[in-house]
């Protein structure tokens, strides 16, 4: 499934965990890992001619500013290369340990730019990566590398938040897309890789579809609410909605169960109501998966390029690891 693996690398609390991770899922499916790193010399270079001008007087003549320049640039431009290959070297080695097939890149400039990149360039299938960086800020749910990552390519990304490797149940959010279901046959594969059960878990909302629907008790006139039957009406909107909702996504889990039986895998189902993201979410906080497996856009994609708000909101607020594919 994944035979060519991206780990970026920054030497992080979850860039680590992500070293582990990748080596782990490469491990069990005979796969190439590449570990990047992304320095950015350039960057230190401008910010220093940018300080020049604040320079005490002695330092502003012209043949010191040359030489401070040149040793600025071989400290830097060096010492960042030095540091990076440090980092790089620390996922070869665990690489090797597990005799992983793997390849380093090192790269100079924007780190999520040069990321995006080189992931649209190369023949990645799946990439790796920490949700947050040596920049983490208390309270930050996602880092902005992380983010525009995510935001800015179409490979699969395992965004990675904690040190749990796949070792116990897989969660996978079901809403009867295709996509969705292609996400549970990736979870399906993963669960024979490492031999973990599966859970499908499928959310409908009727609260919506009934507030909006009481919302227009405020709008209609009183003749427009008799014209309209307003109360029969009513009434029939919640049992369907009640009812019919809640049928059709367990029907997409009886099709899941069913997609799994094709497999020799029993799959684990749960039908939750109410706000697809809140209650996963929720739902996955309170009942740790080792991995939540998400579709980038469910059933109802609009034409946007990036990603679709319920796995937007899932992948800020869900503390486990996800997959999204």
């Amino acid at each position: 499934m994944f035979k060519n693996i991206l780990v970026p690398i920054d030497n992080s609390k979850c860039s680590n965990y992500s070293i582990d991770m990748g080596v782990t899922i490469a491990e069990k499916m005979v796969s190439h890992v590449t570990g990047s790193h992304v320095y950015s010399a350039t960057l230190h270079d401008k910010r220093f001619k940018d300080m020049e001008d604040g320079l005490p007087p002695p330092y502003q003549a012209e043949e010191r500013l040359k030489c401070s320049r040149r040793v600025h640039n071989s400290l830097i431009g060096d010492g960042l290369r030095l540091i990076s290959n440090a980092y790089l070297d620390v996922f070869e080695k665990k690489c090797l340990e597990k005799n992983v097939s793997c390849g380093r890149k090192l790269m100079e400039g924007k780190n999520w730019f040069e990321l995006v990149k080189d992931v649209r360039e190369s023949r990645y299938d799946l990439v790796i990566i920490g949700v947050r960086g040596l920049g983490a800020v208390n309270g930050t749910f996602m880092g902005s590398v992380c983010e525009r990552v995510v935001r800015n390519i179409s490979t699969d990304v395992l965004v990675v938040k904690n040190d749990t490797l796949i070792d116990e149940r897989i969660v996978v959010a079901i809403d009867g897309s295709n996509r969705s279901f292609s996400a549970l046959g990736k979870a399906l594969e993963l669960s024979t890789l490492f031999n973990v059960e599966v859970e499908a878990v499928s959310v409908f909302d009727p609260y919506f579809h009934t507030s909006a629907f009481k919302s227009l008790v405020g709008v209609l006139s009183k003749e427009a609410g008799e014209k309209f039957k307003f109360k029969e009406q009513e009434k029939l909107h919640d049992e369907v909605i009640n009812t019919g909702l809640k049928k059709v996504y367990q029907e997409h889990l009886t099709q899941a169960i069913e997609l799994g039986k094709k497999r020799g895998i029993k799959v684990i189902t749960t039908l939750l109501a109410g706000k697809p993201y809140h209650e996963i979410c929720r739902y996955v906080d309170a009942n740790p998966p080792s991995l939540l497996v998400i579709s980038r856009y469910g059933a109802h994609q609009a034409d946007e390029p990036h990603i679709g708000n319920t796995a937007e909101n899932i992948l800020r607020l869900s503390k486990c690891n996800i997959l999204l594919t």
